[in-house]
């Protein structure tokens, strides 16, 4: 009576059923920048992070020098008119219908969403993977960007006592009320253009992560 010829089944093994990886390439094994840039697939580190949050915060709020003379030099002139009373002084608008006072508020924030606008986009382009201190560091650096612009702004405009300032050019004479912000609300305009505007570009072309490998199913690569 002879043995069967049929071998036997080869032992089961479970890792059979699992996707079969390549060894990493041999660059990004040494630490190398690989697929994802020069910081790998989970990004360059909190501290990395946060450093590049401080620089950002920082250039873009001394950016806010560059706002306050655009401001300064773009908005329109509220023109004012002295009238003296025997030794009482007294300052009027010259144009009571004018809308020079709204105009001044709107250049202003015209000007902050279009640096809001530029930041992000320079932001983007520098670090596409963004993260959570680069939109921080986009909305802190915006609102002080905001303020520095508002009150150099206001420095370098004209005098801000009209009185004084009627008296020095006589009565009758128009000239420029000082330059200010009445509403309060455009110091944000900066911060929520940067932040709308870089998320918008990171859901569109930021990096995405890559799907994982399907281990089991009907879509499993067979075992060779």
């Amino acid at each position: 009576m002879t043995a069967p010829l049929t071998p036997p089944p080869p032992p089961h093994d479970q890792s059979s059923h699992q996707a079969w990886q390549g060894p990493p390439p041999a660059g990004e094994a040494a630490g190398e920048p690989g697929e994802y840039g020069q910081y790998g697939q989970d990004g360059p580190g909190m501290k990395t992070e946060l450093r590049e949050g401080a620089v950002i915060a920082l250039v873009v709020a001394v950016s806010g020098v560059l706002l306050g003379l655009l401001w300064l030099w773009l908005a329109p002139h509220v023109p004012l008119v002295g009238d003296r009373s025997g030794k009482s002084w007294a300052v009027y608008l010259k144009d009571s219908e004018g809308e020079q006072a709204a105009g001044v508020d709107g250049t202003f924030t015209l000007l902050a969403l279009a640096f809001g606008f530029l930041s992000a986009v320079a932001v983007f382009l520098w670090r596409r993977r963004g993260g959570v201190p680069l939109v921080v560091a986009l909305g802190v650096g915006g609102l002080l960007a905001s303020v520095l612009a508002w009150r150099l702004g206001t420095w370098l405009g004209p005098e801000q006592d009209v009185i004084a300032h009627a008296k020095a050019v006589g009565k009758g004479v128009t000239f420029s009320a000082p330059l200010k912000l009445g509403a309060k609300g455009a110091l944000l305009a900066w911060s929520l253009s940067a932040l709308v505007v870089h998320l918008g570009l990171t859901a569109l072309f930021g990096p995405r992560d890559p799907e994982p490998p399907y281990e089991d199913g009907p879509y499993a690569t067979p075992p060779e």
